[in-house]
């Protein structure tokens, strides 16, 4: 299917996209990505939602509540494997000091994470209000910054320097029109697969005197889809699971060490009725595509990166890989 005009989950109408960068001395290398559905009070506002768990090694806070009520009612944070609780403590501050909260007694913070502790200094636990309250404020809508930046900064996938991907796919105007965007947090491990062809197998090839590439003891993946759908909770449920169909094109086997996680919402304001089948597998499509391309836009976005005690993750070799491509891609 055809990307929307900026190839990111800002083709969704209304979703805003902020990262919050932190990068301090040698050690730490983390960050903070947030996703609002909506420039408006998300808890005034919510969204249907649903929270698929393909392999739950990892925290993501606000889970059951979300697949309880078929709902989320904060913006969705994303941050390092240790800070997810205060990540977590400083959007429920957040968005307790809204006025039009002041009566809210219970609050569903939506925080996930990866371990980005090869990178940073994870027991440090860097990440606070002022870090959180920044993403927020940055959160726009427009072209997403892609890469290293936010909850990508420290993290790797698939034997290279991983990080924050995002696309999209556009419905025909027959099918409805509607948009799906998606926007990845990418630190898991498996053999590196472009359109199908096994990639890190050739570029390993071409380097016996390194180690393996392929990462196969951990890692974790945040997938985050937004549509304009009409759909409720069962329908984003179904969508949130086509997501991984996305991660396994690019090589990914989801390891014992591995959470893998997809958070799925609908902008959709109006009734919502049981869609037709044949709207839901488009739907579906959009979703695998624009996951797959998400995962490698976060790897070609991404930047070498030196961190904690000297570590270094590679950037992917573009040309290397650009070249493999048109040596062994079907004609």
């Amino acid at each position: 299917m055809d990307p929307g005009p900026l190839n990111a989950i800002t083709d969704v109408g209304g979703v805003l996209v902020g990262h919050r960068t932190l990068i301090v001395g040698d050690s730490i290398r983390t960050g903070v990505t947030a996703v609002l559905p909506h420039g408006g009070n998300v808890f005034v506002s919510k969204v249907q939602a649903a929270i698929v768990v393909r392999n739950g090694f990892g925290k993501l806070i606000g889970l059951s509540q979300v697949n309880e009520l078929g709902q989320i009612e904060s913006p969705i944070l994303l941050t390092g494997t240790l800070s997810v609780f205060r990540a977590a403590d400083a959007l429920v501050d957040t968005l307790l000091s809204d006025p039009a909260n002041a009566e809210v007694r219970s609050i569903n913070p939506v925080v996930g994470e990866t371990n980005d502790g090869f990178l940073s200094d994870i027991r440090a636990r860097p990440i606070g209000l002022d870090d959180v309250r920044a993403a927020l404020r940055s959160a726009t809508g427009g072209p997403v910054e892609e890469g290293a930046v936010g909850a990508g900064t420290g993290t790797r996938a698939l034997g290279w320097k991983g990080g924050i991907g995002t696309s999209s796919r556009r419905l025909p105007d027959e099918a409805g029109g509607y948009t799906v965007g998606v926007l990845v947090q990418t630190n898991y491990g498996g053999l590196l697969t472009i359109a199908g062809v096994p990639v890190g197998r050739f570029l390993q090839a071409e380097r016996p005197e390194e180690p393996a590439r392929d990462d196969r003891e951990g890692g974790s993946v945040m997938i985050v889809v937004a549509t304009d759908a009409p759909l409720a909770h069962r329908e984003l449920f179904r969508v949130a699971e086509r997501a991984f169909a996305g991660i396994a094109r690019t090589g990914s086997w989801m390891s014992h060490g591995s959470g893998d996680y997809a958070i799925a919402f609908s902008t959709w304001r109006g009734a919502v009725e049981p869609p037709d089948g044949r709207l839901l597998t488009r739907l579906f499509v959009a979703t695998a595509e624009a996951t797959e391309e998400a995962v490698l836009n976060s790897l070609f976005r991404a930047t070498t990166t030196v961190g904690y005690r000297g570590r270094r993750a590679e950037a992917i070799p573009v040309d290397e890989v650009l070249e493999v491509m048109r040596e062994h891609s079907p004609q």
